[in-house]
């Protein structure tokens, strides 16, 4: 089964890039984020011609948004709200084979680094928090088979930034960030599937600021994007990668799509 996760930063203005990426490595499963579109003008029609028949859409206008767009069919569909925010940061599709596909965008929390005067910030940490209880709760329910992807918004590793010194204190890579996101790592066990086939310390990044006139040249870059799987699928990932090319596209997303593969 092959999965991808995207921030694709408007679904509409790059719905020609997408087809153009479904057209060339065929994922089973295609997990978006940062869909800017209300769900009654979602592109369905463009995703039924590729093969997607089965869409998972939780949009808003103008901001966030998921969906997962599959080749194969779901038994069950969810969705789940974080902070009392209907902000649209969260869906799920459960398969025939039993394993749900959790796509989540996690606020990317403003530019500076305190809770106390940033309250973009502060949504980040409480975000990342009921996150953490809620998966606690879902795990002491019963064993689940569960891939978790999406726009993480947090590099963890110093290995995930181009500069680790220089990125300490900047929102994503701050150690109060990392924290949080180990927390909630800690509380499914999970397995970071792509870290599995790209092991440490080679760096590996999904995003790379618009502000770079040669991205590639300066490669500043960060893994904010991620996939992850519950530790009853270890062994299972058989390739990962990010697909950087999308990057050098015509009027790109600063995020490029993330790869993984499994044999469940």
């Amino acid at each position: 089964m092959k999965i991808v996760s995207w921030n694709i930063n408007s679904v509409r203005l790059r719905i020609e890039q997408v087809g153009r990426f479904l057209q060339d490595q065929q994922p089973d499963a295609l997990c978006l984020q940062e869909l800017k579109c209300p769900d009654e003008f979602f592109p369905h029609e463009a995703f039924e011609a590729l093969g997607y028949t089965h869409r998972h859409v939780h949009g808003m206008k103008s901001y966030n948004g998921v969906a997962i767009l599959s080749r194969l069919p779901f038994v069950e569909t969810t969705t789940k709200s974080f902070c009392d925010k209907d902000d649209r940061r969260h869906c799920m599709a459960k398969f025939e084979n039993g394993v749900e596909l959790h796509n989540f965008y996690i606020p990317a929390g403003g530019d500076e680094p305190d809770p106390a005067i940033n309250v973009k910030f502060a949504h980040k940490l409480s975000f990342l928090q009921e996150m953490t209880q809620w998966w606690g709760e879902q795990r002491a329910a019963g064993d689940r088979k569960a891939v978790l992807v999406g726009d993480f918004n947090i590099a963890p590793s110093e290995n995930d930034v181009w500069s680790h010194k220089q990125l300490l204190k900047v929102v994503s890579h701050t150690p109060v960030e990392v924290e949080a996101l180990e927390r909630f790592r800690k509380a499914g066990d999970f397995i970071d599937s792509v870290r599995e086939v790209v092991p440490e310390p080679e760096k590996l990044f999904s995003w790379w600021s618009y502000r770079s006139k040669d991205w590639r040249e300066s490669n500043r870059g960060r893994r904010l994007d991620h996939v992850w799987m519950t530790p009853n699928l270890s062994g299972t990932v058989t390739r990962a990668s990010v697909y950087d090319g999308a990057r050098d596209w015509d009027k790109p997303s600063d995020h490029a799509p993330v790869i993984a593969e499994f044999n469940f």
